[in-house]
């Protein structure tokens, strides 16, 4: 087996992906608004987020339609929820998360053949590579962060957080694995 999703095309529509959709989007709301999508790391910023996790999972555990709509409500909610100037753009706030769930899909599916860990490991880190490259790319294309500024942040905030989001995402990801089985 490739990946964890459901039989069938992995860009269908179904019940099913739907419902873990919604649910793996609320997962992301709440850890935004309760701030319990930051985790303590001993970085400037003081905080890694894992409000992406959901998004990846989705991705790994239902194929990239899943993880493209979790991404979807991850972005829609930095939206509406700005904190900073740039996460009022909806470009740079949508656009990247969009991708999160479905090159964390691909990822996961180019190593679940050989090594279901080191596939859940990858797809945690590229999932969150996309998130931090995406959103500090556009801040920097569109002129909201001078490029030292995105490439300190990235490098400093996005390793806690790649690092964070693949332990996670193994974690999660072998769970469920566990319980299909």
């Amino acid at each position: 087996m490739q990946t964890l999703s459901s039989a069938g095309n992995e860009w269908e529509f179904t019940t099913r992906r739907i419902v873990i959709s919604g649910m793996l989007g609320a997962i992301s709301i709440v850890l935004g608004s309760t701030g319990l999508g930051f985790i303590p790391v001993p970085t400037p910023a003081a905080h890694a987020t894992i409000m992406h996790v959901p998004a990846i999972l989705g991705g790994v555990i239902e194929g990239p339609l899943v993880g493209l709509l979790i991404g979807l409500i991850f972005g829609l909610f930095s939206f509406t929820r700005a904190t900073a100037p740039f996460f009022a753009d909806p470009v740079i706030a949508i656009l990247p998360r969009l991708l999160i769930g479905v090159l964390a899909y691909y990822s996961y599916r180019s190593f679940a053949s050989t090594n279901k860990n080191l596939a859940f490991i990858a797809a945690g880190a590229v999932g969150t590579a996309i998130n931090t490259i995406g959103v500090l790319g556009l801040a920097t294309l569109r002129g909201y962060l001078p490029l030292e500024a995105s490439v300190v942040t990235g490098l400093v905030q996005g390793i806690p957080e790649m690092i964070v989001a693949a332990l996670l995402t193994s974690l999660i990801g072998k769970a469920v694995l566990s319980y299909r089985s």
